[in-house]
């Protein structure tokens, strides 16, 4: 027993400094093949989304969804039935980025549809620069209702222990990569991998784009890591030239502290006027 938590925790050790490095290699391209050119590295909010939510928030949800993931098990024993323990390592984690992902696209379209799902997405609209840090600005709900589907079916069906280790390391790197401010043209491999030529889009808070008559950007790209849910389900938007320039929540006066950030999403409905 002891032997498997000293290789788990030299696999979290090495999937660490892959997040560690990767990182290092967005900012570093960031600064020499921009999106959007004059983008600051220390931008306003940079604080809040390092520090309180990349660290501190993540801590602390991390040990409430373990909890919630046991207390699912203890009700249900489903992990000791271990359905896909005979399943290949790579193949558990292959299953699990895929269902995870299209779970995520629904859900994520969700939030822009429903009023109250949409009040725990907006400060991860709220940044009026997009960059590698701006994936993690996301309120504590919603963080905690994803992370807990993302990784309660690994545990409750009997997954590999080093699978949550490589899915958290691939939606880290994934997540840091499509908000990165890179001018990527990937050509056609768009079509079915995500990256930050389309999902800046639905960061964007543009004017309308006449030409192709699209009337809000953040209805479209919901796709986190593979573009083709986008595809299948007519929600991409790819232009061939034009850049996204503006982003944020421009219609509203969105608090720029992490605690108000939270507390804001449960302000009072507006009354319809007569």
């Amino acid at each position: 027993m002891f032997e498997s938590l000293e290789y788990i925790d030299k696999i979290r050790l090495i999937n660490f400094g892959i997040v560690v490095f990767a990182a290092s290699v967005l900012v570093l391209l960031e600064r020499i093949f921009p999106y959007n050119k004059g983008q600051k590295f220390f931008r306003e909010g940079f604080f809040n989304d390092f520090v309180l939510y990349n660290f501190l928030q993540s801590f602390i949800l991390g040990i409430i969804i373990s909890y919630i993931i046991q207390f699912l098990d203890g009700i249900t024993q489903l992990s000791e039935f271990r359905l896909i323990s005979r399943w290949p390592v790579w193949v558990q984690v292959i299953f699990f980025v895929i269902t995870h992902d299209f779970y995520i696209y629904w859900f994520h379209r969700w939030q822009h549809k429903n009023k109250y799902l949409w009040r725990i997405h907006e400060a991860h609209h709220s940044t009026f620069s997009v960059d590698w840090l701006s994936g993690v600005r996301s309120h504590s709900l919603e963080i905690l209702i994803n992370q807990t589907v993302e990784f309660a079916p690994i545990i409750l069906l009997g997954a590999a222990p080093e699978v949550a280790v490589y899915k958290g390391t691939i939606s880290a790197v994934w997540g840091m990569y499509i908000h990165s401010n890179i001018d990527v043209k990937s050509g056609w491999l768009q079509y079915f991998i995500n990256g930050p030529e389309m999902h800046r889009w639905h960061h964007s808070d543009d004017e309308t784009d006449t030409e192709t008559g699209v009337y809000d950007y953040r209805d479209k790209n919901f796709s986190t890591k593979l573009a083709i849910w986008d595809w299948i389900f007519g929600t991409a938007y790819k232009p061939s030239q034009k850049k996204s320039e503006i982003y944020g929540l421009r219609d509203m006066d969105f608090p720029k502290n992490y605690f108000r950030q939270h507390f804001f999403a449960f302000r009072r409905f507006k009354q319809p006027e007569p």
